[in-house]
């Protein structure tokens, strides 16, 4: 690995570790879960399938970038499985919130096993990493509408995946030339830079002060002839 790569791979390890990081202390201190549930399950089975791949295998520092990652989807998961039944309890009963969870990360696991199969090691783990920060990208933007703001989410998390995604997109898209990686990356880009956009507009609206509605002033004036 020569010194580009190793410092795209360390940049891209770091940002992404920074997500983890801010999506775990959110969760705690907002009571929520803080990466949308479908994106979730899938890194908590790309990371955990693809630490044990390359630890078993040749190792080297993204092997161990990949254990941190998967160390801190554990501790996000559990934010899930604690304070995310609030947020689908009108509509499913505590069983099947925790049936329906344990389905998708099922189903996620077997999706990663097939890109593996199909694809092999490389080509398998970069496929479906960028389709599922793709998919990602998009449902940050969806849970930002569903949760009608900013609630559960960060510009720190929006920015740092942001740049997490676009060191690998540099690392294996455009230095190799490779076309998916690179498409896919900047499609990633322009969802993730939308996305930090809403959560600058969510802030700045948080910051106008309170103003009274037109008119309010006068109505609160006495008559002239009770003043009189």
């Amino acid at each position: 690995m020569d010194s580009i790569d190793l410092l795209l791979t360390l940049a891209s390890g770091i940002a992404w570790t920074i997500v983890y990081i801010e999506a775990i202390r959110i969760g705690f201190v907002q009571r929520t879960y803080a990466i949308p549930v479908a994106a979730l399950m899938l890194n908590v089975a790309w990371e955990g399938l693809y630490t044990i791949v390359d630890l078993s295998g040749a190792g080297g520092v993204q092997a161990y970038v990949n254990l941190v990652w998967a160390c801190a989807d554990l501790a996000i998961l559990f934010t899930f499985f604690r304070f995310g039944f609030a947020e689908f309890s009108d509509r499913v009963g505590r069983g099947t919130f925790a049936v329906g969870a344990v389905g998708l990360l099922a189903v996620s696991i077997v999706v990663q096993l097939l890109f593996l199969g199909e694809f092999g090691e490389r080509q398998g783990a970069a496929y479906s990493a960028f389709l599922q920060n793709l998919l990602m990208s998009g449902l940050f933007i969806a849970m930002f509408s569903a949760r009608r703001g900013s609630r559960g989410q960060s510009l720190t998390i929006g920015i740092a995946k942001w740049l997490g995604t676009l060191a690998p997109t540099i690392q294996f898209g455009l230095l190799s030339n490779w076309a998916f990686v690179s498409g896919i990356g900047l499609l990633c880009s322009v969802l993730d830079l939308t996305y930090i956009g809403l959560l600058f507009r969510a802030r700045a609206l948080r910051a106008l002060p309170a103003t009274r509605p037109p008119g309010a002033a006068a109505r609160r004036r006495p008559p002239l002839s009770a003043a009189n």
